[in-house]
């Protein structure tokens, strides 16, 4: 017997036995097809899988039970017959292949749970089902129903979960901001401000193909969409990465907001949704929900902080190699000249516009942060930084690599008060900071 590997109430499968291109000799041996339909009897094939030569044998390697684990359709429950299953008959009277229909006991089983979305980082359920994943730069969690917001708990849990990770949570404007005084009203008790996520209002118009009309829904996989498209022709740090992303046709905003509205919106940490650009309007930076009390006055600005993930993944992911090599001075000036090409074309690329050629970024690699404790206990660090929005100040981290894994933390080393000093001599001068946990 075959059973939906995700039986729910709108699942509609239907499978199919064939002989076809099996020798009169292979009594063991049929074709089997599987497909996912848009309703029962519909034509509109939305998934297909096809299986030949499977057989009975349960010591053959097209066993069916075996082949079918990797299904993404079904699986064989129970135990598998001796004899192989009938071809299915042609019953269609215009000559179509017949099918059996999976029956309509599928369950869409309770309501999701703030705990649901959690999950469990021992368990690697939930939220932490992303520790397989290597990287990520978005994280959407869309709403637990039509008419119930995310939690307060898995907001919390999804904003330190994305600030480990290093990427950008969005946050979906609660379905009762119906209106742009409304979300400014309630923004301003917002308690939960974070450089690491973002939000967009309102939410979007668009047509609900189960309800057969148009219907509100959270904006934030369009809006993730959007930014990702951007990105395919504009830079991460490109103001117009963020709020001048126009969404795809047949979005529509679900209330307007004027240009007052907007600025004053921005200034609370929330962006506006756009579906038509408007060229010659003066256009906010999009902002994260960092609010005026941030840490570092850039994290407030997306495009700062997307260029900020970009660059400390790229080297944290990129130097990893340096584990596989002796912890040896060659090693690291190969390491640092990797980091400075890394560095060097993000700022030929206008990444650093608003410091002048040669303040813009540092790279250390040497004996200085790879001290003889570090090397002992088989750690190798990378101390770099690139330029923060004040002039004479940077963004600072030191990437560690060890067997246990590799870690990238701020830190912050004292480059400012330097007048008429370059970031060279600075850097011979500088009081480099301890690594925590090496």
């Amino acid at each position: 017997m075959l059973q939906a590997l995700s039986p729910g109430t709108r699942e509609f499968l239907r499978a199919a036995v064939d002989y076809d291109g099996i020798g009169d000799n292979e009594e063991d041996r049929f074709n089997l097809v599987l497909q996912r339909v848009r309703t029962p009897g519909s034509e509109h094939i939305e998934d297909q899988e096809i299986y030949r030569r499977l057989t009975v044998l349960p010591d053959a390697a097209r066993h069916v039970a075996t082949t079918l684990a990797n299904s993404q359709l079904a699986r064989v429950i129970g135990a598998v017959p001796s004899l192989r299953p009938d071809s299915t008959p042609r019953g269609d009277p215009r000559g179509l292949a017949g099918y059996a229909m999976s029956n309509p006991d599928g369950d869409d089983g309770g309501a999701l749970t703030d705990y649901d979305l959690i999950g469990s980082a021992a368990d690697g359920t939930g939220l932490f089902a992303l520790d397989a994943i290597e990287t990520f730069n978005f994280l959407c969690i869309p709403p637990l129903a039509r008419d119930t917001d995310v939690g307060a708990s898995t907001l919390l849990v999804a904003n330190r979960y994305c600030r480990k990770r290093l990427a950008l949570l969005f946050v979906d404007p609660p379905v009762a901001w119906d209106a742009a005084g409304r979300a400014l009203a309630e923004m301003r008790n917002w308690a939960m401000p974070s450089d690491t996520a973002c939000m967009y209002f309102p939410r979007l118009l668009a047509y609900d193909k189960l309800r057969g009309h148009f219907e509100a829904f959270a904006p934030c996989g369009a809006v993730a969409g959007a930014l990702s498209r951007a990105a395919d022709s504009m830079p991460v740090w490109s103001a117009a990465t963020g709020e001048d992303t126009a969404l795809r046709p047949g979005l529509r905003p679900m209330c307007a907001v004027d240009d007052n509205y907007r600025a004053r919106l921005v200034a609370c940490g929330v962006n506006t949704v756009q579906t038509v650009r408007r060229p010659g309007r003066e256009v906010p930076i999009a902002c994260t929900m960092a609010g005026p009390g941030a840490g570092a006055a850039d994290w407030r600005m997306l495009p700062a902080r997307r260029l900020a993930f970009l660059i400390i993944n790229s080297i944290e992911r990129g130097t990893r190699w340096m584990l596989f090599e002796p912890n040896e001075p060659p090693t690291w000036r190969r390491a640092a000249a990797q980091v400075r090409a890394f560095l060097g074309s993000l700022e030929e690329r206008g990444a650093f516009a608003h410091r002048e050629p040669g303040d813009r970024w540092f790279v250390l690699c040497n004996e200085r942060v790879n001290r003889e404790s570090h090397r002992e206990r088989g750690i190798v660090n990378i101390l770099f930084g690139f330029t923060a929005a004040r002039s004479g100040e940077f963004h600072a981290y030191m990437v560690s690599h060890r067997a246990g894994g590799s870690r990238a933390q701020a830190v912050s080393p004292n480059l400012t008060g330097l007048p008429g000093t370059s970031i060279t001599q600075a850097l011979e001068e500088l009081e480099l900071p301890a690594v925590r946990g090496a």
